[in-house]
């Protein structure tokens, strides 16, 4: 099995299509061969606004084989609008290393893959889906603390996607080693503060944390190949 995060860049003009493929795109992709699960996601203004970057979209996806993967990413006709309509698309391939929590009820990264690499980059998911009466108090705190990871020693890139405004949202990081991303999570006194605060509060219906290996990469991100 095989997870992938694609970044993908529209180019200037393409607004409307994107924004119609978050609901026309979700049929096509349901019959996919090899689709074991998938999520094409928003992207906030930013990096991490609550207001949406309409130019920018996530496709985070688990194959039952590379195979697969590599079949709908060279000839499905959905793949191939994406790629004439974007001014740049990244992708990772990734291998779970921990997970937890739930993705609408279910925890698609649970699969065995082969011994990690002693070190290298990672990949780190957070997503939840956030109590309506708690959502001004998780803008509050939580876009902030996200914001800083963009900045943070170690890390490539980082970005905040979603499948609804508002209360279904996720962040997504890359980092040059996982030491890098636990001096992060462990020495910020911000980052610590809102975990505390989300376990203390309930803000959370659902939510997962998944930490992955990248295997590969290909593409920019933002004129970059990270």
């Amino acid at each position: 099995m095989l997870t992938t995060l694609s970044i993908i860049t529209l180019r200037p003009g393409n607004i409307r299509w994107g924004l119609a493929q978050m609901g026309t795109a979700q049929q096509p992709l349901q019959r996919v061969p090899g689709l074991r699960f998938q999520k094409l996601l928003g992207s906030g203004a930013g990096g991490f606004g609550a207001l949406p970057n309409l130019h920018r979209y996530g496709f985070m996806a688990v194959w039952e084989s590379e195979e697969a993967a590599a079949a709908f990413f060279a000839t499905h006709p959905l793949w191939q609008q994406y790629q004439q309509r974007a001014a740049e698309i990244w992708t990772a391939r990734l291998a779970p290393l921990k997970s937890h929590g739930l993705w609408d009820g279910t925890n698609p990264f649970d699969y065995a893959t082969e011994s990690p690499a002693a070190d290298g980059p990672v990949a780190v998911l957070t997503r939840a889906s956030i109590r309506l009466t708690k959502a001004r108090r998780f803008w509050r705190y939580v876009a902030p603390v996200s914001a800083t990871i963009a900045h943070a020693p170690g890390v490539r890139a980082a970005i905040g996607l979603g499948e609804l405004p508002v209360v279904r949202q996720a962040t997504v990081s890359l980092w040059d080693s996982a030491q890098a991303m636990q001096d992060y999570a462990y020495r910020s006194e911000k980052h610590r503060e809102v975990i505390r605060l989300t376990r203390q509060e309930a803000w959370y219906g659902e939510e997962m944390f998944a930490r992955f290996r990248v295997l590969g990469t290909e593409g920019t991100w933002d004129d970059r190949p990270l």
